[in-house]
């Protein structure tokens, strides 16, 4: 062998000791996910209870009902945790499943992750996932020193938003339609640019389409109006009444009308033909194969999806690529710190959505925040926007004593 072959080998062969030596101490000081506590907790709103079908929330004069959330700590092995609360408590059964399975592993491997839990869950709903996902990302951030926002490249700094509404209800609070274009002009003066009625519960269509025509008439042609029944209007003849009318009153979008549930794709490609206002449906589909199925059918013309329900920031940020590639506008479901990140990374969105708010109803938002963080209605700036928190993490600090304090069931994994 040549001296020269001898001198690249030796340098080779030095190379690879270093890399060797560098991967050892790397794989010796990679982070562990050690401890997963997850907590189910109530808290009070203020001036609520059940609608007469006792499945949505009402104003309800004096009254103290109880709600309840879940929240996740997910502590690791450099003695960084990840933290994040919203929860669905109907799916704590799935988030422990889960959890239990990630004991050890490495933190940063949400996409791993990901497609284990979609086919772990594939015989479910999988809205257990989401919160485990979103409290990695909120660790992944403070691992690293930076904002979920900036992971995931985004620069926008406030997102315009609008005011969403409580059901109807019989007791003085959204009983009327004037009472909805009351609350409607109220918001506006706070900042809002936009609003949506949540309808009644009885599905009445007159009332609901006079509160349609009425909110436009006395809020204005330059505040954005929706509208969400919520699949309480009983049949399709009922549904294209009121999509008629959010036609007549220019509404920028119409959500889930009848009672299909928002996921008959037959149903709303007869809807979407018929009426003119943009339908916005998928929010009880669960998955980015099933909402790529309704939006390429052409029974939707904008997206729905939020990720507490459709697994985490990593499940969302991938439905909202797929409704970008085809050219449909996303729209990120519900009020949160998830939401704000997520919605900051997307070109394709338009308003955050405060919700569920009303001129007599108490916050339905646990009061969990140990910071200045805040989903109040009055808390929208004077431009009518929300900030995207700017600290590490998903940028919020929880107040653990209140949540553990007021704990329903606890479940542990280390």
């Amino acid at each position: 062998m040549s001296q020269l072959a001898v001198i690249y080998l030796d340098l080779y062969n030095l190379i690879f000791d270093i890399i060797s030596n560098i991967e050892e101490g790397s794989e010796s000081r990679m982070s562990k996910i050690t401890k997963i506590e997850l907590v189910e907790f109530s808290f009070t709103v203020a001036n609520s209870g059940p609608s007469e079908d006792g499945y949505d929330t009402i104003y309800t004069p004096d009254a103290d009902g109880k709600s309840s959330s879940l929240a996740v700590r997910i502590e690791t092995s450099d003695g960084i945790a990840g933290e994040y609360v919203g929860g669905v408590p109907l799916a704590v059964g799935q988030s422990a499943y889960l959890a239990k399975k990630i004991i050890g592993r490495n933190p940063f491997h949400r996409l791993d992750f990901y497609e284990e839990f979609k086919r772990g869950l594939r015989k479910y709903d999988k809205m257990g996932a989401g919160i485990i996902d979103i409290a990695l990302w909120d660790w992944a951030g403070k691992r690293l020193d930076t904002s979920v926002a900036t992971l995931l490249g985004a620069s926008r700094r406030h997102l315009p938003a609008y005011a969403s509404t409580y059901h109807g209800d019989p007791n003085g609070g959204l009983t009327t339609p004037q009472d909805y274009a009351d609350f409607a002009q109220h918001c506006v003066r706070l900042g809002y640019g936009a609003f949506k009625m949540h309808g009644w519960t009885d599905g009445n269509v007159k009332r609901e389409v006079d509160a349609i025509l009425l909110l436009r008439d006395q809020v204005g042609p330059d505040i954005q109006l929706m509208l969400d029944p919520a699949c309480q209007l009983r049949t399709l003849s009922d549904a294209l009444r009121v999509g008629k009318a959010c036609d007549e009153a220019d509404f920028l979008w119409w959500e889930d009308p009848f009672r299909d549930g928002g996921i008959s794709q037959s149903a709303q490609k007869i809807l979407r033909e018929r009426v003119r206002t943009p339908i916005l449906v998928g929010e009880h589909m669960r998955g980015l194969e099933s909402k790529a199925d309704l939006a390429v059918s052409g029974a939707s013309d904008f997206v729905r999806v939020n990720p507490n329900y459709d697994m985490g920031i990593t499940g969302a940020m991938k439905t909202a690529h797929m409704a970008e590639a085809l050219g449909m506008d996303i729209e990120v479901h519900g009020a949160g710190p998830a939401q704000r990140h997520c919605m900051a990374a997307i070109r394709n969105t338009n308003y955050y959505e405060l919700a569920l708010v009303g001129p007599k109803s108490g916050s339905s938002f646990p009061p969990i925040y140990a910071c200045d963080y805040s989903d109040a209605l009055e808390s929208v700036g004077a431009d009518g926007t929300f900030p995207v928190p700017s600290g590490v993490g998903i940028g919020v600090q929880y107040d653990w004593d209140l949540i553990r304090g007021n704990a329903t069931n606890t479940i542990v994994f280390q």
